[in-house]
């Protein structure tokens, strides 16, 4: 489909003959920039990851999919399962946009275990005939074939007063008390973002609570996707505030995503007291976070690997954007920090160096197409380096270290096929707080996650080389102890 009227959009999957789906299959399966090791969509477009939960030895891992195309439109949630957040299976499509209330997509939502079941709650997205969204929240479980059965009618039929049509993605926690909560992203009459609450006893039935009291009563035009979560008696709200304009460094791309660090929430007051709003990731892209907690108590987060309103050289073989790989969340020194969960050492296929290195000028140390790499106990003898990635006679992915600043930065200018955005920059930067001692880098076909200082700072970003460029090339006077291993 070449012309994506509102028609194409929201055709739904049944509509397409199986034997003319099979072939956009084989279209994408064999299309460039296929990821070796992560999550990505069979065809189409893949979005938010949703309903993320642990139950019975088994990961849930849902995320958006809009199936005909690279392009948002009808919202189903596809449904991948794992035992160990590395290996995924496809277990396929488990929630169809096919009744009046999600008539026109099954927007974001979270999962919670409640009777020992899976279970789930999501912004069902339905349009009148003048094209106005009337959204509403609806329950559903999780049967044993992977399908989710909806219970409908919806739990939270309707936006209260004082909000307007953009009112979506519950995230559903519960006290120790018992008692349940969601949190909704929202945007108020007056075209400001903010977040708010409901209760329940059953999770089944909900008591509007009203709007979450924060600091930031002014901040973008519409809050999406928020998770709540406590960690080390803290309150951690993540959310993707819409409409903040660029500051320095901070807010670089057309949306955000972060998180604010306080006190429990009040509830059911809705008080909430909070340090400043902090970006996740100071990369390209990387939208939509949510967590999960895992078996042994870990605090993981996944993320969209990709952002609205931006389109991406894979388009024009008819499939978008990935998962981040998972992350491990602690609070330390009064700020989150994001680890790559100590389960990808399951990717490594084998190692290709693993030594103390000196590096004198320049050397390329090694070729890879896929791969990880650390260096620690980092010690430079000139006040800037560089990391080249991905790298041939005309491309290479930059990343740049002034150690009299404390300036890192991502430069994608010659990564490949151009994204193009070209409204937001090729380059990304972050101030350290500390010198940069260790960083960890994992390189996928198209994308690149860069963690430096055991997880001070983080940057997710998609890049396009061509398949033969492969050359990992260090320039600078430094000595390292430097680990690469094909994935």
């Amino acid at each position: 489909m070449n012309q994506w009227t509102r028609e194409a959009r929201y055709r739904p999957l049944s509509d397409i003959a199986p034997e003319v789906y099979q072939t956009m299959k084989e279209e994408v399966r064999n299309s460039p920039w296929r990821f070796s090791y992560h999550i990505q969509p069979p065809t189409g477009l893949l979005n938010d990851p949703n309903g993320f939960v642990y139950h019975d030895g088994t990961y849930h891992l849902f995320y958006q999919w809009f199936p005909l195309g690279p392009v948002h439109g009808l919202k189903y949630w596809y449904h991948m399962t794992s035992k160990d957040l590395v290996h995924w299976f496809d277990e396929g499509a488990a929630l169809i946009p096919n009744d009046d209330a999600d008539s026109h997509g099954a927007y974001s939502g979270s999962g919670f275990i409640k009777d020992d079941a899976v279970h789930i709650m999501y912004t069902g997205n339905k349009r009148d005939a003048d094209w106005v969204r009337h959204p509403s929240q609806i329950v559903g479980h999780l049967r044993s074939d992977g399908r989710i059965d909806k219970h409908l009618p919806p739990a939270i039929p309707n936006v209260p007063a004082g909000y307007t049509e953009h009112f979506r993605d519950p995230k559903v926690f519960q006290e120790a008390s018992g008692t349940w909560y969601c949190i909704i992203g929202a945007q108020c009459d007056d075209l400001t973002g903010c977040t708010v609450l409901y209760q329940s006893e059953d999770a089944e039935t909900w008591t509007f609570l009203g709007e979450l009291k924060t600091q930031y009563p002014d901040f973008g035009y519409m809050w999406e996707c928020p998770d709540y979560f406590e960690l080390d008696d803290k309150g951690i709200l993540l959310f993707s505030p819409q409409g903040i304009e660029p500051d320095g460094d901070a807010y670089q791309n057309i949306f955000q995503s972060g998180y604010m660090i306080g006190e429990k929430l009040a509830l059911p007051e809705l008080t909430y007291q909070h340090h400043a709003f902090s970006e996740l990731d100071f990369g390209f892209d990387f939208y939509a976070p949510q967590t999960t907690q895992a078996a042994d108590g870990r605090r993981i987060l996944v993320g969209w690997m990709g952002l609205p309103d931006i389109s991406y050289p894979s388009d024009m073989y008819n499939w978008a954007h990935a998962l981040t790989l998972p992350r491990e969340l602690t609070l330390q020194e009064g700020r989150l920090k994001q680890l790559p969960i100590r389960e990808l050492d399951l990717l490594r296929k084998r190692t290709i160096h693993a030594q103390s290195t000196e590096i004198n000028q320049a050397m390329t140390i090694a070729q890879a197409e896929t791969f990880e790499i650390e260096l620690s106990n980092l010690a430079l003898q000139t006040t800037q380096f560089e990391i080249h990635v991905r790298a041939a006679d005309q491309e290479a992915t930059v990343l740049t270290y002034d150690a009299t600043t404390q300036r890192f930065t991502l430069d994608r200018s010659r990564s490949g096929a151009e994204v193009p955005a070209v409204d937001y920059g090729t380059t990304r930067t972050v101030q350290l707080e500390q010198p940069l001692h260790q960083l960890r880098l994992f390189v996928d076909r198209s994308s690149i996650e860069i963690f430096l200082n055991d997880g001070e700072a983080v940057a997710s970003t998609r890049i396009f080389p061509k398949s033969t460029s492969q050359d990992i090339t260090l320039i600078g006077d430094l000595t390292a102890d430097i680990s690469i291993y094909e994935l």
